[in-house]
């Protein structure tokens, strides 16, 4: 990142022990919840203790700025922006990475700008676990079936089938990290454009998993409640940047995934029982999902016949054929080797255009995979929903050995991978 960020201390906090960091872009209407709860879960926690509340913004032009600033606390604030006209989550967060140094920090607290269900008790939540000796923390939290589907359907059963760890929410935006690991993720050499955007919340968790790092979840005990995404909506920059930095650390971490072996559940904080509130619906606009299938056969052709083999291809082109939007489904193991064939792919890309493409013609199979989980579990309650995911998972890591044998083959029988 280059660029020197803009500096707002007007308490002239020289260092704290615990810090709430709120990275946004343009969110003038949401951020003043979570500073409130940030304030507030600080106030119970920092009796003896130095703590701080830190905006970093990518310099937003609707008065982001003035609102968090002019929200009332019960601890200092700070406000940090990148250089105006550089934007990115990833470069947010680097920036409060350096600051956890400055302030020489124990605990890193990080939550959503736009949340809504945030509350105090998440700040202890998220942060305790660091004050002993974890140095990250993810969040369990309730969320609609139909939310969170970039996670649900590949960074959760792709870390958990490469890493040997489970991670519910590996890319759920509200986490905690100790002073210790802010260090390392300044020391890793790898930064790139996606890793400063969208790509930096799976590149935390797999940089903290991967260097052996002390991991665990806490429950935070109410649901997320945010500004949730159609999965059918224009989510493909932020789908290229998570699972692009999926494969491209695939690549780094070669030697520690091929290590044989079954995942294990991480250490759990707090209590998952009792929560009664529901998060709010998703709605899906499956027409769209299943358009975008059916194009892509048409669009994508010739990459899909290099890049997946041929008996999974062939079953994917008969679904086609014969089902319709409500009716198309099918099973967890070939969505995993369609997933696996394209990380194979993407590995042997020579160039970054080639892995624009790859990442391009993978977004209609994820559509298709949204629509069978949807056709799935239409009437499901959130715990079918979860069980049936829990399975999923176990389906990844059984097909672990379909990887391997492809990523050791990579010009295998069925056509050559784009290179």
């Amino acid at each position: 990142m280059s660029g020197k960020p803009i500096v707002e201390n007007p308490s002239h906090v020289r260092s704290a022990e615990i810090i709430v960091g709120i990275p946004s872009y343009n969110e003038a209407d949401s951020i003043a919840l979570p500073v409130d709860a940030a304030s507030r879960g600080l106030q119970e926690l920092c009796s003896g203790r130095d703590c701080v509340i830190i905006n970093v913004d990518n310099h937003s032009d609707d008065g982001t700025h003035d609102v968090f600033m002019n929200t009332p606390t019960y601890v200092p604030k700070i406000y940090i922006s990148t250089p105006k006209g550089m934007r990115g989550k990833g470069n947010n967060l680097r920036n409060l990475f350096k600051a956890a140094v400055e302030l020489n920090a124990r605990a890193v607290v990080v939550v959503d700008a736009d949340l809504k269900s945030i509350t105090p008790s998440w700040i202890r939540y998220l942060s305790e676990p660091l004050m002993g000796r974890y140095d990250y923390v993810t969040p369990i939290y309730l969320r609609h079936k139909y939310d969170g589907t970039i996670t649900n359907h590949i960074a959760y059963p792709m870390i958990r089938t490469l890493y040997g760890l489970r991670v519910r929410q590996p890319i759920g935006g509200d986490f905690g990290f100790s002073g210790r690991l802010a260090r390392a993720f300044l020391a890793e050499t790898v930064w790139n454009d996606k890793i400063a955007n969208f790509g930096i919340d799976i590149w935390m968790t797999t940089i903290a998993i991967a260097r052996r790092f002390n991991v665990c979840q806490a429950f935070l005990g109410s649901p997320k409640i945010h500004r949730a995404k159609d999965p059918a909506a224009d989510l493909t920059k932020m789908f290229t940047q998570v699972v692009s930095t999926i494969f491209d650390l695939m690549v780094d971490f070669e030697y520690l995934w091929k290590e044989p072996g079954e995942s294990r559940p991480s250490s759990i904080f707090g209590f998952g029982l009792g929560v009664d509130e529901k998060p709010p619906a998703v709605e899906v606009d499956t027409e769209k999902l299943c358009h975008s299938f059916r194009d892509g056969f048409e669009t994508y052709n010739d990459i899909w016949h290099e890049v997946i083999p041929l008996p999974e291809l062939t079953e994917l082109e008969k679904l086609c054929e014969e089902y319709d939007t409500d009716t198309l489904y099918y099973h967890s193991n070939l969505w995993a080797r369609v997933l696996f064939s394209f990380a194979v792919a993407y590995k042997e890309c020579e160039s970054e255009k080639d892995r624009l493409r790859i990442m391009e013609a993978l977004i209609p199979f994820y559509h298709s995979r949204v629509l069978s989980f949807v056709n799935k579990t239409r009437n499901h309650s959130l715990k079918d929903a979860e069980e049936y995911l829990e399975n999923i998972s176990r389906i990844f890591e059984r097909e672990k050995f379909y990887l391997m044998e492809r990523w050791d083959q990579a010009k295998a029988t069925n056509g050559r991978l784009l290179g």
